[in-house]
């Protein structure tokens, strides 16, 4: 997920950046400047019971699917079937779920998410967390949703709603129920399968993060009770086989086994529904309502919008690695005159990814365009389908392309490498962000501007920490998708464009349908490149590392001994340091009065080191990294330093300085 306040963030930086250089002017001018489980839930009964009492689907039974051969380990199978009664602002459901062992110990207890209980009051976490804004937009008033079980049965139809407890593994807030245990009868043995039978109905919420109702627009996103992941042991370097156990957060998504869904929706007549998977059959009208039936394997997720408004275009399309998709638009009116942007985005994604990253495995790709009320559900990914934002802007700029390109991006990072995004986010969110810079340079012509957005990190972080806890205003965002980003752009610079293409094909394909981490990404690089990055992956990954460079130091002399003979010559001593994390290969550049400049190097092995320079003019200055090449180093002001020189000396080089400003400018285009 790409989020809104990135361009914002910017705008702020540049503005700051031009204060600071002010600030530099000023200065040269001679100033100075001074576990808590709750009671177990009784069955529950909504205020609409009455009205989806005649209509509450019965409880679906496992029907023929499908044949086709399993890319994942297909750990879930869910058949959901659910109605949707827009009046109501409800999803009523039923689903009937497998769960398989993937692990050798005897399971007793299944865990569900129960993600739409974040929206269930101020108090849950994501509510605390997230101070009911997100990406920009905010919850609307009382636009409160939840999700209610009312009903969990084993296959012999023994009801289990008195062995239910919520859980709040991670803050212990018991106000928090979007995690909930399930105590079995039975112990579950290692490679034997359960199967339980539950109802369910969701109060959608207003929109403003990801899923809910906005007019007569629907996204069901994270919409049905879903079982956790049960990680066996050395799944993402675990040593111990157990549940991964994390509530809804404000800054988190999800992680999910691979598995089969077959879904029967219903809605009103008027409404068309985008959804994962492919229709198994046409839909059908059947009094008021039309039923859907959708498929999808090796999928770790089901999502569906609904619309009666959805302009609906579709294309098919192919390429040298893309045996065949049909992409489906579902665009609200006011964008259906950009339909072929979509498209061509979707397509140039599609064909780029599947050549670096491993073939597209899907038949269809939906992209759903929210209208402008429900931006909160834009720009998100989910197997198959991804939505845009619903901007109102009617030519909007490749601000439109870039969403498009990002979240399809997100098929093959999460989608199909199905990294952990509660506690490694950056696995998803860095890596698509560096495709999609690629992308967008390769495709558009668009380039960003990484020293700028190097300078928006303020705050290193690690990258591999639980996305909860990073602390500071937009740190989350500013590490993940940033400075994660510029941590592959550093390796990209270390070992060459074409070895990190091998980096990340490898990796891609290596862990296709399955759970990696960061530590198996690290080992990608090493049996890549053939050394070992412990050390960079400690500094700058594992911990929040980052270079900090700076002229300490200028000294000028007058060299008296040769003065008499070969004219007059100044020894320079420039000293410099790093006060942050170890970084090698680091150039500086030395100006001299009469405008000669020279570059050297800085092995980087030593915290500091002194230049030696003799010359027949003057140092005037000296500036590390002027090109600004070094992306893991946020704080640039240090690394530029003047020489104490005489008033005439200095106004001699005014317009070498305002070179060195126009340059620095000239960098804030993004």
């Amino acid at each position: 997920m790409k989020p809104l306040s990135l361009r914002y963030t910017l705008i702020f930086a540049v503005l700051a950046t031009i204060t600071l250089l002010g600030g530099v002017i000023w200065a040269l001018a001679g100033n100075k400047p001074a576990v808590l489980a709750s009671a177990a839930p009784k069955e529950a009964k909504s205020p609409a019971a009455a009205q989806i009492k005649a209509t509450q689907p019965v409880l679906p039974e496992s029907k023929p699917l499908p044949v086709s051969e399993a890319l994942s380990q297909r750990v879930t199978e869910y058949h959901l079937d659910a109605q949707l009664i827009p009046s109501a602002g409800l999803i009523s459901g039923s689903e009937t779920v497998t769960w398989t062992h993937p692990g050798l110990k005897p399971v007793q207890d299944l865990y569900f998410h129960l993600y739409p209980n974040a929206f269930a009051s101020d108090d849950t976490t994501f509510m605390k967390e997230s101070g009911g804004t997100l990406r920009g937009d905010t919850m609307p008033a009382n636009g409160y949703g939840s999700i209610t079980l009312t009903d969990l049965r084993t296959t012999d139809g023994v009801s289990l709603m008195q062995r239910l407890q919520y859980v709040q593994p991670d803050d212990g807030n018991v106000n928090d129920k979007t995690l909930v245990k399930v105590h079995l009868p039975q112990p579950v043995n290692g490679g034997e399968s359960v199967t339980l039978k539950l109802k369910f109905e969701v109060k959608l919420p207003q929109i403003f993060a990801r899923m809910g109702v906005a007019g007569d627009f629907v996204m069901a996103g994270q919409w049905f009770p879903k079982i956790s992941v049960y990680e066996p042991a050395g799944t993402r370097g675990v040593e111990q086989e157990g549940w991964n156990l994390h509530q809804y957060h404000g800054t988190s998504e999800f992680y999910s086994d691979f598995g089969i869904y077959n879904v029967t929706l219903s809605v009103p007549a008027n409404y068309t529904v985008a959804a994962t998977g492919f229709p198994v059959k046409t839909a059908k009208l059947k009094q008021d309502q039309k039923i859907y039936q959708f498929y999808a394997d090796d999928v770790h997720d089901f999502a569906w919008a609904a619309s009666p408004d959805f302009v609906v275009a579709e294309e098919a399309f192919s390429a040298p690695n893309v045996p065949g998709v049909r992409i489906k638009l579902y665009l609200d009116p006011l964008h259906k005159e950009l339909q072929e942007r979509y498209f061509q985005a979707a397509k140039a994604a599609l064909s780029a990814f599947s050549k670096w990253y491993g073939p597209y495995p899907y038949s269809t790709l939906s992209i759903v365009v929210p209208p402008k009320e429900g931006n909160g559900a834009g720009g998100m990914e989910y197997p198959t389908l991804i939505t845009a934002f619903g901007a109102s802007d009617d030519a909007p700029g490749t601000q439109l392309e870039r969403t498009v390109i990002h979240e399809i991006g997100h098929q093959f990072f999460y989608g199909i490498v199905a990294s952990n995004e509660f506690e490694e986010a950056w696995l998803d969110e860095s890596f698509t962000s560096y495709a999609e810079d690629r992308l967008m340079e390769q495709e558009y012509g668009v380039a960003s501007n990484l020293p700028l957005q190097a300078s928006l990190v303020s705050s290193s972080q690690p990258l591999t920490l639980e996305t909860w806890k990073y602390t500071g205003d937009d740190a989350y965002t500013r590490n993940v998708y940033i400075r994660g980003k510029l941590v592959l752009k550093d390796i990209e610079q270390q070992v060459g464009s074409q070895t990190m293409d091998t980096i990340m094909a490898t990796y891609a394909r290596k862990y296709r349908f399955r759970h990696p981490s960061t530590a198996d990404f690290q080992k990608i690089v090493e049996k890549v490149t053939k050394k070992s990055w412990q050390s960079y992956f400690d500094q700058y990954v594992y911990s929040g590392g980052a270079p900090d460079f700076a002229v300490d130091d200028i000294v000028n002399t007058v060299n008296k001994t040769e003065a008499e003979t070969e004219g007059l010559r100044y020894e320079s001593s420039v000293a410099v340091s790093n006060k942050g994390s170890r970084y090698e290969d680091v150039s500086i550049k030395f100006t001299f009065s009469d405008g000669y400049t020279v570059q050297r190097y800085w092995n980087g092995e030593e915290k500091q080191t002194i230049f030696q320079l003799s010359y027949k003019a003057p140092l005037i200055s000296a500036e590390i990294d002027p090109e600004h090449s070094i992306l893991l180093e946020s704080r640039h002001l240090n690394n530029f330093r003047l020489a104490e020189l005489e008033p005439v000396t200095l106004s001699r080089w005014t317009l070498s300085l305002t070179n060195l400003i126009e340059n620095l400018l000239g960098t804030l285009v993004w």
